[in-house]
């Protein structure tokens, strides 16, 4: 016998709400408490109810779907971000279609076409080098930016990058050291700016010199770490620790340096930011900065979805807390 094909008075009576509440929550889940959200998700999971998005869109005139604009498709940082957007997306329906900003044609261009074309709901932005004067257009289209924020408005759910900077140098100074490098992300990201004050404004607290020699250029990639590894062997006065703007440079800095002959964290330690998985299983095991990446991702998803509902292009800004990650990286400075 084939079975039942489960209804929305079976959720409704699944979950003890109204057919109404359970129509609300799966179109307008802004509307409802949390509470209720999550009893009419599970009854939907327990009886099989099957929404049918696409009558339900084409009665909004909506596409069901989101697109994410990200800078690097192959950074790994991006993983968790977008598994915690998708988990969101998918439980309301919605589709998520990912497109990389760093590869085909310009960049600003594509994001003008994404905004004009119809093609989703809405926007998240991972990519804070896109074209402030582009969003600044008229639009219908909600978009919000995540992990990456710019001047003005525009809802966004990021880190407290200055205060993983501050850990990160409290921790090397607690540690012994006193002589300490940082190894920046692109000019001008605002990632890189954050980390990079608070961290100079951390040294200074300390009563410690910020050494412009020990400034090292980077761009969040493993290579750039490889080549302020290299510097820093080459270096006569060479600070004992470096904290470093990405977890993929700390990594590549590692990596280079321990083949050049040196070791960490005996001749150097090294602290890094945003805990990619590869951290801790390199040796020796990244010292780090945790972002919430998995939530970081749900949260810019649920901020989304309410923007959609409410058919505006205004919300809240978050900042998200990070945590402190000890590992085996640090040491105490040689003697």
């Amino acid at each position: 016998m084939d079975k039942k094909i489960a209804t929305i008075q079976d959720v409704a009576r699944a979950a003890g709400v109204s057919i109404a509440t359970v129509s609300r929550t799966l179109s307008k889940p802004s509307v409802v408490s949390k509470a209720t959200q999550t009893s009419v998700l599970q009854a939907v999971a327990d009886t099989g109810y099957r929404i049918n998005t696409t009558a339900s869109n084409l009665r909004r005139q909506r596409t069901g779907s989101v697109i994410a604009l990200v800078p690097n498709l192959a950074n790994p940082f991006f993983s968790q971000i977008l598994a915690g957007l998708s988990s969101v997306l998918t439980e309301v329906g919605f589709g998520l279609l990912i497109a990389d900003t760093q590869s085909g044609t310009d960049p600003d261009e594509r994001l003008a076409h994404y905004l004009a074309s119809g093609m989703a709901d809405g926007l998240i932005l991972f990519d804070g080098t896109l074209s402030q004067a582009v969003l600044e257009r008229p639009r219908r289209l909600p978009v919000i930016m995540a992990c990456e924020w710019m001047p003005g408005s525009l809802p966004s759910i990021t880190a407290d990058n200055r205060a993983g900077a501050v850990m990160a140098v409290d921790h090397l100074v607690a540690f012994g050291h006193r002589t300490i490098g940082y190894i920046a992300g692109p000019v001008g990201n605002v990632l890189n700016i954050a980390r990079q004050e608070a961290f100079v404004e951390s040294l200074t607290k300390h009563s410690l010199r910020v050494q412009p020699d020990w400034i090292f250029e980077g761009d969040f990639s493993m290579d750039a770490g490889a080549a302020a590894a290299r510097r820093w062997m080459a270096m006569t006065n060479k600070p004992t620790a470096l904290f470093c703007a990405s977890d993929e440079m700390a990594v590549g800095f590692i990596g280079e340096v321990q083949h050049l002959g040196a070791k960490v964290p005996d001749d150097v330690s090294v602290v890094g930011f945003d805990n990619i998985e590869v951290g801790q299983h390199i040796t020796p095991a990244l010292t780090t900065i945790r972002q919430p990446r998995n939530r970081i991702g749900k949260r810019a998803a649920q901020l989304l979805l309410d923007m959609i509902s409410a058919s505006s292009t205004n919300g809240p800004s978050e900042v998200v807390d990070i945590e402190f990650i000890s590992r085996a990286s640090v040491a105490h400075p040689a003697s």
